[in-house]
Protein backbone atom coordinates (compact mmCIF):
# COMPACT_ATOMS: atom_id res chain seq x y z
CA UNK A 1 0.00 0.00 0.00
CA UNK A 2 1.46 3.77 -0.81
CA UNK A 3 1.47 5.81 1.83
CA UNK A 4 -0.04 9.13 1.05
CA UNK A 5 0.41 12.48 2.06
CA UNK A 6 -3.08 13.69 1.07
CA UNK A 7 -6.23 12.20 1.26
CA UNK A 8 -9.29 11.17 -0.77
CA UNK A 9 -11.53 13.75 0.98
CA UNK A 10 -9.17 16.40 0.24
CA UNK A 11 -9.21 16.28 -3.69
CA UNK A 12 -12.90 16.50 -4.01
CA UNK A 13 -12.98 19.65 -5.20
CA UNK A 14 -9.90 20.94 -6.34
CA UNK A 15 -10.15 24.58 -6.68
CA UNK A 16 -7.33 26.24 -9.34
CA UNK A 17 -6.51 29.67 -9.44
CA UNK A 18 -6.60 32.27 -11.88
CA UNK A 19 -6.74 35.72 -11.65
CA UNK A 20 -8.00 36.58 -15.05
CA UNK A 21 -11.30 35.32 -13.88
CA UNK A 22 -11.80 36.97 -10.69
CA UNK A 23 -14.09 40.28 -11.52
CA UNK A 24 -12.29 42.68 -9.41
CA UNK A 25 -12.35 40.62 -6.51
CA UNK A 26 -8.86 39.89 -4.47
CA UNK A 27 -7.37 36.41 -4.89
CA UNK A 28 -7.19 36.01 -1.24
CA UNK A 29 -10.93 36.79 -1.11
CA UNK A 30 -11.76 34.43 -3.57
CA UNK A 31 -10.14 31.52 -2.49
CA UNK A 32 -11.48 31.86 1.08
CA UNK A 33 -15.31 32.44 -0.38
CA UNK A 34 -14.17 28.79 -2.38
CA UNK A 35 -12.86 27.34 0.46
CA UNK A 36 -15.92 28.59 2.45
CA UNK A 37 -18.23 26.78 -0.41
CA UNK A 38 -16.84 23.63 -0.23
CA UNK A 39 -13.24 23.64 -2.32
CA UNK A 40 -11.14 21.04 -0.59
CA UNK A 41 -7.82 21.69 -1.70
CA UNK A 42 -6.14 25.07 -3.63
CA UNK A 43 -3.51 24.71 -6.07
CA UNK A 44 -1.91 28.27 -6.89
CA UNK A 45 -1.06 28.30 -9.99
CA UNK A 46 0.64 32.16 -12.25
CA UNK A 47 2.79 32.02 -14.72
CA UNK A 48 3.48 35.51 -14.78
CA UNK A 49 5.26 36.76 -12.02
CA UNK A 50 8.90 36.32 -10.68
CA UNK A 51 9.27 33.40 -7.95
CA UNK A 52 10.38 35.75 -4.92
CA UNK A 53 5.95 37.22 -5.72
CA UNK A 54 4.79 33.84 -6.17
CA UNK A 55 6.55 32.98 -2.51
CA UNK A 56 4.98 35.90 -0.83
CA UNK A 57 1.49 35.33 -2.59
CA UNK A 58 1.60 31.90 -0.80
CA UNK A 59 2.48 33.06 2.26
CA UNK A 60 -0.88 34.84 1.95
CA UNK A 61 -3.03 32.30 0.75
CA UNK A 62 -1.60 29.88 3.16
CA UNK A 63 -2.44 31.72 6.19
CA UNK A 64 -6.31 31.12 4.50
CA UNK A 65 -5.59 27.66 4.03
CA UNK A 66 -4.15 26.80 7.38
CA UNK A 67 -7.45 28.63 8.85
CA UNK A 68 -9.61 26.21 7.06
CA UNK A 69 -7.21 23.13 7.48
CA UNK A 70 -7.37 23.10 3.22
CA UNK A 71 -3.79 22.18 1.96
CA UNK A 72 -1.96 24.46 -0.56
CA UNK A 73 -0.34 23.44 -3.71
CA UNK A 74 1.71 25.30 -5.93
CA UNK A 75 1.81 25.29 -9.64
CA UNK A 76 4.64 23.80 -11.01
CA UNK A 77 7.86 25.57 -8.97
CA UNK A 78 9.03 23.30 -6.09
CA UNK A 79 11.17 25.80 -4.81
CA UNK A 80 9.18 28.17 -4.43
CA UNK A 81 6.42 25.80 -2.56
CA UNK A 82 9.53 24.46 -0.39
CA UNK A 83 10.11 28.36 0.64
CA UNK A 84 7.02 29.32 1.38
CA UNK A 85 5.96 26.41 3.52
CA UNK A 86 3.21 25.35 1.13
CA UNK A 87 2.12 21.61 1.47
CA UNK A 88 3.02 20.37 -1.78
CA UNK A 89 3.68 21.42 -6.29
CA UNK A 90 1.92 19.95 -8.80
CA UNK A 91 4.44 19.44 -11.75
CA UNK A 92 3.29 18.70 -15.51
CA UNK A 93 4.69 16.47 -17.59
CA UNK A 94 7.49 18.98 -19.23
CA UNK A 95 8.56 19.99 -15.78
CA UNK A 96 10.86 18.78 -13.35
CA UNK A 97 10.48 14.89 -12.60
CA UNK A 98 8.61 13.41 -9.57
CA UNK A 99 11.55 11.20 -8.39
CA UNK A 100 13.46 14.36 -8.50
CA UNK A 101 11.38 16.68 -6.82
CA UNK A 102 11.08 13.64 -3.96
CA UNK A 103 14.57 13.53 -3.35
CA UNK A 104 15.11 16.97 -2.70
CA UNK A 105 11.84 17.77 -0.58
CA UNK A 106 11.74 14.77 1.65
CA UNK A 107 8.89 12.70 2.02
CA UNK A 108 6.39 14.80 3.84
CA UNK A 109 5.75 17.09 0.89
CA UNK A 110 2.69 16.57 -1.46
CA UNK A 111 3.62 15.93 -5.49
CA UNK A 112 0.65 16.04 -7.81
CA UNK A 113 1.72 15.13 -11.14
CA UNK A 114 -0.18 15.50 -14.70
CA UNK A 115 -1.18 11.66 -16.19
CA UNK A 116 -2.71 11.91 -19.81
CA UNK A 117 -1.72 7.79 -20.32
CA UNK A 118 -1.47 4.93 -18.13
CA UNK A 119 1.98 4.90 -18.89
CA UNK A 120 2.36 8.68 -17.21
CA UNK A 121 0.08 7.51 -14.58
CA UNK A 122 2.56 4.67 -13.83
CA UNK A 123 5.83 6.78 -14.22
CA UNK A 124 4.33 9.06 -11.36
CA UNK A 125 3.38 6.51 -9.28
CA UNK A 126 6.44 4.80 -9.20
CA UNK A 127 8.69 7.88 -9.31
CA UNK A 128 6.66 9.04 -5.94
CA UNK A 129 3.65 11.23 -7.07
CA UNK A 130 1.27 11.56 -4.26
CA UNK A 131 -1.51 12.26 -6.82
CA UNK A 132 -2.75 12.46 -10.24
CA UNK A 133 -3.97 14.86 -12.27
CA UNK A 134 -5.98 13.75 -14.59
CA UNK A 135 -7.62 15.50 -18.34
CA UNK A 136 -8.54 17.85 -20.06
CA UNK A 137 -12.04 15.75 -20.10
CA UNK A 138 -13.85 19.15 -21.58
CA UNK A 139 -12.92 21.54 -23.19
CA UNK A 140 -10.75 24.23 -21.25
CA UNK A 141 -10.90 27.69 -21.84
CA UNK A 142 -7.78 28.11 -19.53
CA UNK A 143 -6.21 26.00 -21.56
CA UNK A 144 -7.56 25.51 -25.43
CA UNK A 145 -4.60 23.57 -26.80
CA UNK A 146 -4.90 21.33 -24.07
CA UNK A 147 -5.10 17.78 -25.59
CA UNK A 148 -8.59 15.98 -24.64
CA UNK A 149 -9.17 12.71 -23.44
CA UNK A 150 -12.34 10.37 -22.82
CA UNK A 151 -14.41 9.10 -19.48
CA UNK A 152 -13.13 5.96 -21.00
CA UNK A 153 -9.38 6.97 -20.47
CA UNK A 154 -9.87 8.49 -17.48
CA UNK A 155 -11.47 5.22 -16.50
CA UNK A 156 -8.17 3.57 -17.53
CA UNK A 157 -5.73 5.66 -16.39
CA UNK A 158 -7.60 5.51 -12.69
CA UNK A 159 -7.55 2.17 -12.50
CA UNK A 160 -3.76 1.37 -13.31
CA UNK A 161 -2.59 3.05 -10.31
CA UNK A 162 -3.14 3.04 -6.33
CA UNK A 163 -2.95 7.12 -6.29
CA UNK A 164 -6.08 9.09 -6.50
CA UNK A 165 -6.69 11.40 -9.14
CA UNK A 166 -8.49 14.41 -9.96
CA UNK A 167 -10.26 15.25 -13.35
CA UNK A 168 -9.29 18.14 -14.51
CA UNK A 169 -9.97 19.99 -18.02
CA UNK A 170 -13.18 22.45 -18.48
CA UNK A 171 -15.51 20.90 -15.87
CA UNK A 172 -19.11 22.50 -14.94
CA UNK A 173 -21.86 21.35 -12.58
CA UNK A 174 -23.33 20.53 -15.73
CA UNK A 175 -21.37 18.52 -17.46
CA UNK A 176 -19.29 16.74 -14.40
CA UNK A 177 -22.09 13.85 -14.42
CA UNK A 178 -20.82 12.45 -17.99
CA UNK A 179 -17.84 11.28 -16.20
CA UNK A 180 -19.57 9.81 -13.56
CA UNK A 181 -17.70 6.12 -12.31
CA UNK A 182 -14.85 6.39 -14.00
CA UNK A 183 -12.94 5.87 -10.29
CA UNK A 184 -11.30 9.79 -10.04
CA UNK A 185 -11.38 10.83 -6.04
CA UNK A 186 -12.75 14.90 -7.52
CA UNK A 187 -12.20 17.18 -10.17
CA UNK A 188 -10.17 20.43 -10.29
CA UNK A 189 -11.93 23.69 -11.58
CA UNK A 190 -10.82 26.71 -12.23
CA UNK A 191 -13.33 29.40 -14.38
CA UNK A 192 -15.94 27.21 -12.95
CA UNK A 193 -14.91 28.76 -9.71
CA UNK A 194 -12.73 31.59 -10.03
CA UNK A 195 -14.86 33.07 -12.98
CA UNK A 196 -18.36 32.91 -11.18
CA UNK A 197 -19.93 36.24 -9.49
CA UNK A 198 -20.27 34.57 -6.81
CA UNK A 199 -17.69 32.43 -6.00
CA UNK A 200 -19.10 30.76 -3.13
CA UNK A 201 -22.15 29.92 -4.74
CA UNK A 202 -20.53 29.00 -7.47
CA UNK A 203 -18.22 26.32 -5.18
CA UNK A 204 -21.37 24.87 -3.10
CA UNK A 205 -22.71 23.68 -6.23
CA UNK A 206 -19.87 22.06 -7.79
CA UNK A 207 -19.22 20.13 -5.08
CA UNK A 208 -22.66 19.28 -4.33
CA UNK A 209 -22.72 18.33 -8.20
CA UNK A 210 -19.35 16.08 -7.75
CA UNK A 211 -20.32 14.39 -4.83
CA UNK A 212 -23.55 12.97 -7.03
CA UNK A 213 -20.65 11.44 -9.61
CA UNK A 214 -18.36 9.25 -7.31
Amino acid sequence: MIDLKIEKKDLLLYAVTERSCLRGKSLEEAVEQAILGGVTCVQLREKNISQDELIEEAKKLLEICRKYNVPLIINDDYEAALKSGADGVHVGIEDAPVAEIRRIAGDSFIIGATAKTVEQARLAEASGADYLGVGAVFPSPTKTNAIRITPHQLSEICGCVELPAVAIGGITAENVREIKGCGHSGIAAVSAIFGAEDVRAAAQELCSAVKDTL
